[in-house]
């Protein structure tokens, strides 16, 4: 399989380093420091059950759209940040065009499947997401990854029967030591998985804490449970039903998962833009929508947005 990876940052690098390992063919598309390492030291991925290092091939997207067709791939892997699909759909979409590629979204939030289908169609667009992983770019060239890193992925928005192509995709997938399974209703999935990202991203980089130390509070875990139920509510304006027993699964999921420092307070810690807007901005617009409330999520979010950070208290002096 020959597999093109757009976003290499910590996800994208594990997945893709996993694939090389597998004998794929696996191009990544990088930009900057992290780029220009890529291409001239290789990357390097430390993983609990995986440790790479070796030469890749990488390329900035202006070298793709120059040096590349789409039909050199048989998937595009998107890791992006949710934030930057939209411009990335504008800026290849007529190399996209020229090809049939399915696209696979491994991205936070339930509002990157609908773009990428407004663009290639529904035929060609792969919902999915990354479950129980955390990764990072420690430095340049540089990946620090954590957790089983599974798949979920269907057609988007949700079939009746399983597709061929699909399963030969997970198998794949399987064989390269991703644990991956195929959905009907994807949609679902990435609804359930909103549950946790907005449960504990967005808490996260507002006090600096892991999710370990989040759910283990007694009123930080309580927030966080209420910030998954109004994802519950939400998810009825997309026509997805989360139970409460869905809450409770994502919960303890969280709660017993490894302490881990969230995607949005590494970007915080680094000054980077936070996918707020995809994460507990589609659960605030939902539930104004439907005439609901999601106070915790506004109230964090606005926290977030006025830059509020935790004290760092000082003893006093004589």
């Amino acid at each position: 399989m020959k597999c093109l990876i757009i976003g290499a940052g910590g996800i994208g690098c594990y997945y893709g380093a996993r694939l090389i390992e597998a004998s794929h063919d696996v191009t990544f598309v990088a930009r900057g420091e992290h780029l220009k390492a890529m291409q001239q030291q290789g990357l390097s991925v430390e993983h609990e059950a995986l440790q790479f290092q070796a030469p890749v091939d990488a390329l900035s997207m202006h070298e793709l759209l120059a040096q590349r067709q789409c039909d050199d791939y048989d998937l595009i892997m998107l890791t992006l940040k949710s934030g930057a699909t939209a411009h990335w759909l504008n800026e290849a979409k007529d190399w996209l065009l020229q090809g049939s590629a399915p696209i696979l979204s491994l991205q936070n939030g339930v509002d990157n499947e609908p773009l990428i289908a407004g663009v290639v169609g529904e035929a060609r667009t792969l919902g999915g997401l990354a479950v129980r992983i955390g990764g990072h770019i420690i430095a340049p060239g540089q990946i620090e990854a954590r957790g089983p890193a599974q798949v979920v992925m269907g057609r988007w928005p949700q079939v009746d029967a399983e597709d061929p192509t699909l399963t030969a995709l997970a198998k794949a997938l399987n064989e390269a030591q991703i644990p991956t399974r195929t959905t009907l209703n994807i949609r679902y999935e990435l609804w359930k998985k909103l549950l946790i990202n907005n449960g504990v991203n967005p808490l996260s980089a507002l006090t600096g804490l892991d999710t370990r130390s989040l759910t283990a509070d007694p009123a930080l875990g309580k927030t966080v449970y209420a910030m998954m139920q109004e994802t519950a509510i939400a998810a009825s304006a997309d026509e997805v039903t989360l139970t409460a027993a869905d809450v409770d699964e994502m919960f303890n999921l969280i709660s017993q998962f490894d302490a881990i420092k969230t995607s949005m307070l590494v970007d915080r810690e680094k000054g980077r833009p936070l996918e707020l807007d995809d994460i507990s901005g589609a659960v605030i617009r939902r539930c104004q929508q439907l005439g609901e409330a999601a106070p915790n999520t506004e109230l964090v979010q606005r926290l977030l947005q006025l830059d509020i950070r935790p004290v760092q208290w000082q003893p006093l002096t004589a």
